[in-house]
């Protein structure tokens, strides 16, 4: 019998918590001032001793970033928000039910709002005693996967009452992850109004140094190109985007290979971005704007930059399939 003063404890559940990346909370120059303040800091991202490093950020980047930053989002931005936020939102509403009424699914973002450590302790004020943590990184990198999972541990740190914790591995060559990938694209394909002679896959670069140091981020996106080139059943070129700084980043760059493609007669192209489970504005401004500008410029005739997984049919099947498995003993798909 419990005495009358004790607290109210909900029925035991289980908890999903979808992890991305992050996004300023409004296409303006403060907001995004913010976000790449922290985004920056983390020393997962920015890999430089702290001493060194925060004077640059403070005194050069966060001065001048924010302003060109803010003009790329408010490109993209929708009456939703943050396209980010908004479809990461819509995969965890998908998902809501999948598993039953036991088994809550929510939305966080490693950068800006809704936090980690805020949608956490919600989960476990709605009675979560077991969480699986879900970064939505195909392709595992420290400065991805990783510091999204330090930031949840740092988070049950201070929780006098932690949930117990499952996290989900990187599935870069998981079957259902490569089926997803080729019933989107030969979807999207087909829907075009030219046939493509090159599909480029463009994965988030990253610095050499972190191949060097051990990160299997290069093995997992060439590996993933691979597999998705024999679903297809025709050639995959990769490339790697969104280099930042001076230091050597991934080869080749996503942005001299579609300024070469038209030299090479390949006229026409597809893009598709498997490392990005949602499109953001690395998709939607980097790609799917200057890209198209930097491949017609350079003298190609058609352009498509093919929308990531989203919270589409195949994508949604895709989740329920490899996050059933991380639930195993859990839970049972309803």
């Amino acid at each position: 019998m419990k005495p009358d003063d004790h607290p109210s404890i909900p029925p035991r559940k289980i908890g999903v918590l979808l992890i991305n990346l992050g996004t300023p909370d409004a296409p303006e120059p403060p907001a995004v001032k913010r976000y790449l303040a922290e985004f920056l800091s983390d020393p997962r991202v920015i890999e430089i001793p702290r001493l060194a490093w925060q004077p640059i950020l403070r005194g050069v980047i966060l001065r001048t970033r924010p302003k060109k930053s803010a003009e790329a989002y408010a490109q993209v931005w929708s009456e939703d928000g943050s396209p980010l936020a908004a479809i990461t939102k819509a995969q965890a509403e998908a998902l809501q039910g999948a598993w039953g009424g036991g088994v809550l699914v929510d939305w966080a973002m490693r950068y800006g709002r809704p936090a980690i450590a805020e949608r956490l302790q919600a989960l476990k004020d709605a009675g979560c005693e077991r969480v699986l943590l879900a970064p939505l990184y195909p392709q595992y990198c420290a400065a991805t996967t990783a510091t999204a999972n330090d930031n949840a541990f740092a988070a049950l740190a201070d929780m006098r009452w932690q949930p117990a914790v499952r996290t989900l591995p990187p599935y870069h060559d998981d079957p259902a992850y490569i089926d997803a990938l080729r019933r989107s694209i030969e979807a999207d394909v087909a829907a075009l109004d030219f046939a493509p002679d090159l599909i480029l896959a463009s994965f988030h670069g990253m610095p050499q140094r972190t191949l060097e140091l051990g990160d299997p981020y290069h093995c997992h996106c060439q590996k993933t190109a691979r597999l998705l080139s024999d679903a297809l059943g025709r050639e995959v070129r990769i490339a790697f985007q969104s280099r930042f700084g001076r230091a050597k980043w991934l080869e080749p760059a996503t942005d001299a290979v579609l300024a070469a493609l038209p030299g090479e007669g390949m006229k026409r192209v597809a893009v598709v971005t498997p490392g990005f489970s949602a499109d953001c504005v690395e998709t939607l401004e980097e790609i799917a704007i200057r890209g198209r500008e930097t491949f017609l410029g350079a003298g190609g005739t058609d352009f498509a930059c093919l929308p990531c997984l989203n919270a589409s049919a195949p994508g949604i099947e895709m989740l329920r399939s490899i996050l059933s498995r991380e639930l195993a003993g859990w839970a049972d798909p309803a």
